[in-house]
């Protein structure tokens, strides 16, 4: 495969950063994942303006025009690698780059950050959508932070490896009694036909799937309120469900061993997956 580093596309096995790269030392940069559908790049704009975002709050600045390179870079990438058909992810990795000594505060004079992308062949978790996932519940023990799309993601990585030591697809994230996200997904819980939503905050990323679930609510005048599902209430919800760029509209149908509504995707979900892919592929 080929990827692009620091102003060059390359093969995967010839790209190499330096060891002292900040983002290998300290985990000390951003990403984002962006969904190919023959070569068109959806919601592209919305994925940079968060990865700008991170930048800024992280303080990683690129040289003036560099950013606005990435739409290109992944259209190349996507020809180098022939996927402009089908479908495919753009990973996008920026990272604080290489400093000579190892400390805690930034490197002073700035040094140049890291700029790594790779494209990737993707097929939607179909079999998941149409019948559902189980979950466990687990405490939310990240940073308060979980605004920031950081490649730090050793809790997520724990989270989700202690569902997959449970036996189940994925987890439910607890903080305080209140449910916040997946380890990989934003949540919406559904009851008496409105859907429920962590706020959002520092403490949730500010998903692109979630927005255009926004979007379709709005749409097809399904009620939203942007207030957590607590745990006490999970018995009693009647469908839940995970969004994400590579999740899609991603239907929980048990909990802890037991069952969402009535243990299968419900209406709600099945009628804004309808919507989801008809912006996601184009009316067909």
């Amino acid at each position: 495969m080929q990827v692009y580093l620091n102003g060059s596309i390359i093969s995967s096995e010839a790209a190499t950063i330096p060891v002292n790269d900040r983002g290998f030392i300290f985990g000390d940069g951003v990403y984002e994942v962006v969904r190919s559908i023959d070569g068109r790049l959806f919601r592209e704009e919305s994925h940079l303006s968060r990865l700008k975002q991170g930048m800024d709050d992280l303080q990683i600045s690129l040289p003036a025009g560099e950013l606005d390179r990435l739409p290109q870079i992944s259209r190349d990438l996507l020809r180098e690698n022939s996927l402009n058909k089908g479908e495919a992810t753009i990973y996008i990795q920026i990272t604080r780059g290489s400093a000579a000594q190892r400390t805690h505060t930034f490197p002073r004079p700035a040094v140049h950050p890291t700029v790594y992308l790779s494209a990737a062949p993707f097929r939607p978790h179909t079999g998941l959508h149409e019948k559902g996932v189980d979950v466990i519940t687990i405490s939310d023990l990240r940073w308060a932070r979980c605004n920031l799309k950081t490649v730090n993601l050793l809790p997520n990585v724990l989270a989700r490896q202690q569902a997959f030591d449970a036996g189940v697809n994925s987890a439910v994230m607890i903080r305080d009694g209140m449910v916040t996200e997946s380890p990989n997904a934003n949540i919406f819980g559904v009851k008496d036909g409105t859907l429920y939503t962590f706020p959002e905050s520092s403490y949730i990323l500010r998903g692109i799937t979630r927005q255009v679930i926004f979007e379709i609510a709005d749409n097809m005048d399904i009620p939203v309120e942007t207030v957590p599902v607590h745990e006490n209430e999970l018995p009693l919800i009647d469908e839940l469900f995970f969004t994400g760029t590579t999740t899609d509209i991603q239907p929980v149908v048990e909990i802890d061993g037991n069952p969402v509504g009535e243990g299968r995707p419900g209406p709600v979900v099945r009628r804004i997956q309808e919507a989801y892919k008809k912006k996601l592929y184009g009316k067909r």
